[in-house]
């Protein structure tokens, strides 16, 4: 029988959303609704809410991590909680009685979405899916019956901040997102983006709106002599004509065939943990985290480096090594989320 499957998240970045609409493709069997959050609160304070976390990221990105760790006391969560009721009027309203399933990728929609079940007004099951490799305070809500977690030490993460149950799925990716076939596939790759093709390519990203310390990240790269730069800025403008006038020929902007853009290249250098990285260690890509943001990017770092996935190059020396000898990522095998949601429906599989 098909489910009313509400998905719930945010454009605050692309990861939220990016795994809202993966986890929506997964389940599209049914009757899914994508709603963003911020379309959910009063008048323009969504609007304003997503333009100050950029501003703060691109202008003034260590006031976000004294404020990211502010916000994890407990005083400062619970007032985060609590302003999250903004929105119970315009989640009530999208819900509806027919819902079968509440599935929240953007912590402060979980805290809404709990803000409903305390009242009595919503009885669907509630899932979180944890979008980070490591788990602020704020991402987990004791309400929700389950919390998906990306690995072991979000998981448990998650438990100590009061989540009832958790359990570990492999990342929300597109199929799209797989090791290249063969030294003939990624050739043409190159070549249909106009890059070198006999050269290794090191994959410079940061986030779909191309925030931190891109150019000096660029500039490392580039005079490391171990690869040669790749730059994915994002919907970042400015950042890529400065790095054009800076004489650096492979730069783009808004990619819409990511998945071919990793596999022509030979290592990723993220600054945030972020979904690119997911893709790239499903494309089979070696990842290293540089020059990361702060607040989640580098607790994101310190986790990822933890559970063996992604190393942490944190000066400029060892750059070059880790860019040519960083070793392929071990995989590890996770359930896919859908058949986490079905056990939590009592059904056996949601995705088909």
């Amino acid at each position: 029988m098909r489910k009313r499957i509400l998905i719930v998240s945010a454009p605050i970045g692309a990861g939220h959303d990016g795994a809202a609409h993966e986890l929506a493709d997964r389940l599209r069997s049914h009757r899914v609704e994508h709603i963003d959050f911020l379309d959910l609160l009063p008048g323009r304070i969504g609007k304003r809410l997503c333009d100050a976390y950029h501003h703060q990221l691109e202008w003034a990105p260590r006031s976000w991590d004294w404020l990211l760790g502010a916000l994890g006391s407990p005083a400062l969560t619970a007032l985060t909680v609590r302003a999250s009721a903004l929105a119970c009027r315009g989640l009530l309203a999208v819900t509806g009685e027919d819902t079968d399933l509440i599935i929240s990728t953007y912590p402060i929609a979980s805290h809404a979405t709990a803000h409903l079940r305390a009242r009595g007004q919503l009885t669907a099951p509630f899932a979180v899916y944890l979008t980070d490799p490591s788990v602020h305070r704020l991402c987990v809500s004791p309400t929700a019956d389950l919390h998906i977690a990306p690995n072991e030490t979000a998981a448990a993460q998650a438990r100590r901040f009061g989540a009832r149950w958790v359990e570990i799925a492999g990342p929300l990716v597109g199929s799209a997102f797989r090791p290249v076939a063969s030294v003939a596939e990624q050739i043409q790759a190159r070549r249909s983006l106009g890059l070198p093709e006999h050269q290794r390519l090191a994959l410079v990203v940061s986030g779909s709106w191309g925030v931190g310390d891109v150019e000096r990240i660029t500039h490392d790269v580039a005079h490391s002599g171990a690869a040669q730069p790749v730059v994915a800025c994002g919907r970042n403008s400015a950042l890529l004509h400065r790095l054009r006038h800076a004489g650096h020929p492979n730069v783009f902007g808004w990619i819409d065939d990511m998945p071919r853009l990793i596999r022509a290249c030979d290592v990723v250098v993220q600054n945030a943990g972020g979904l690119t990285t997911s893709e790239a260690l499903a494309c089979g890509l070696p990842v290293v985290t540089y020059r990361c943001l702060p607040g989640h990017g580098r607790s994101n770092a310190r986790v990822l480096a933890q559970e063996g996935l992604v190393p942490w190059i944190r000066c400029p020396e060892d750059l070059p090594a880790a860019l040519a000898t960083t070793p392929a990522p071990r995989h590890t095998a996770h359930r896919d989320p859908t058949f986490l949601l079905a056990e939590l429906l009592g059904t056996t599989n949601l995705a088909a």
